[in-house]
């Protein structure tokens, strides 16, 4: 059961920014979009996940229907620099079902269009995410922690402390493309830890479809705050098929870590169970000890928030060298009707086994995790 509110507006699909608006700026404490607030059970509390994870798929989700309203809205108004849906999937031969799509219009617009930055109050020294947001149609709603026990969605309300703003991506790569920019009172959040990752987890968790996931890329240095992506993926990814070896395991209903086995770069897959106050944290300690390392890593929430991915590049890797989440998971875009037709397996292996971690960093690493699940099951 969700509470819907009805707040000065009689639709969820939030008002078209103003001329003024769009010449002036805006600032984000003056606007006011759709607002989904999550129920007071946390995935953070000791008590069973299993209320949370098992939402009815008898109907679509009202999180996931305000979604793709909100998002097909922008996409019908031209907000999106081309249409994605006309770009075309295949996959590729082999034992590895890897996807590939041909975006042509992704190499067209790739590069950030030169624009003076709309949002006040932001950093300077990062093509930040909101730095490229020219305009207030691009940020569809957001959530956040609410008071009452069921979820409730209010059609008009000014943006909480602790939000995760929820922005369309007009370059996109998949159905859905979105940009998840937690923030919080004192202004958006710098670093990735419990309560951003419990956050988008529940989104996963409440959004309710098995085709929506959600992506985390390990920021580069001078990077100012942290966003994850989210969108739709018409099939299962690569690494969803491949099979994994439990290494660490606190009890039948407790917290998993498992290696991905045989995959070209290396993947620990964490299942909480009942146990996602622990799984998370013990993530975020990871993710922490990881950067401390100059190990890049990547993140993938799927199976509606039951499962995390965390892929592990090759430690001081540059910048320039490291490859996006949806990459590590699988699915590999290309530009040119050319590279599209050649693509073939080997490639793809290669160019997933090129930045992977080593054998010894990975036990080192698979090391570290039991570690610290182990400190954080005491």
């Amino acid at each position: 059961m969700v509470t819907i509110k009805k707040v000065e507006d009689n639709n969820l699909v939030s008002k078209v920014a103003t001329l003024e608006q769009l010449n002036q700026g805006f600032c984000l404490q003056d606007i006011r979009i759709p607002l989904y607030c999550f129920g007071s059970q946390s995935l953070l509390d000791n008590s069973p996940s299993e209320g949370l994870l098992c939402i009815t798929e008898e109907e679509q989700s009202i999180l996931d229907s305000l979604l793709l309203a909100q998002w097909e809205d922008r996409m019908w108004k031209g907000v999106l620099r081309y249409d994605v849906t006309t770009s075309e999937i295949k996959v590729i031969c082999g034992k590895r079902k890897f996807l590939a799509q041909l975006n042509e219009g992704l190499g067209m617009h790739f590069v950030p269009k030169p624009e003076e930055d709309k949002i006040c109050g932001q950093g300077e020294g990062d093509l930040s995410v909101l730095k490229l947001m020219k305009h207030q149609e691009e940020l569809l709603f957001c959530v956040a922690s609410g008071e009452m026990a069921q979820p409730e969605l209010i059609s008009a309300a000014a943006i909480p402390d602790g939000a995760v703003l929820i922005i369309i991506n007009e370059i996109p790569v998949e159905y859905g493309h979105v940009f998840l920019v937690p923030c919080g009172s004192d202004g958006l959040d710098q670093v990735l830890d419990a309560r951003s990752l419990e956050m988008v987890a529940r989104f996963a968790v409440e959004t309710n479809n098995c085709s929506f996931r959600l992506f985390y890329d390990s920021p580069p240095a001078g990077t100012s705050h942290l966003y994850f992506e989210a969108c739709y993926f018409p099939s299962p990814l690569s690494v969803e098929l491949t099979p994994v070896d439990t290494f660490y395991c606190d009890g039948w209903r407790g917290m998993r870590i498992s290696a991905v086995t045989d995959y070209p770069i290396k993947t620990l897959l964490f299942e909480g169970n009942q146990k996602f106050k622990r799984m998370l944290e013990v993530l975020v300690e990871i993710c922490y000890r990881l950067q401390e390392k100059s190990i890049p890593y990547n993140l993938l929430i799927s199976d509606c928030g039951a499962k995390i991915f965390l892929f592990l590049q090759m430690q001081n890797l540059a910048n320039s060298m490291t490859i996006s989440a949806w990459e590590c998971g699988g699915y590999f875009l290309f530009k040119s009707r050319s590279e599209f037709d050649q693509a073939i397996e080997e490639t793809m292996l290669r160019r997933l086994s090129a930045v992977s971690l080593d054998d010894e960093g990975f036990q080192v690493v698979k090391q570290l995790c039991c570690s610290i699940a182990d400190k954080f099951a005491a």
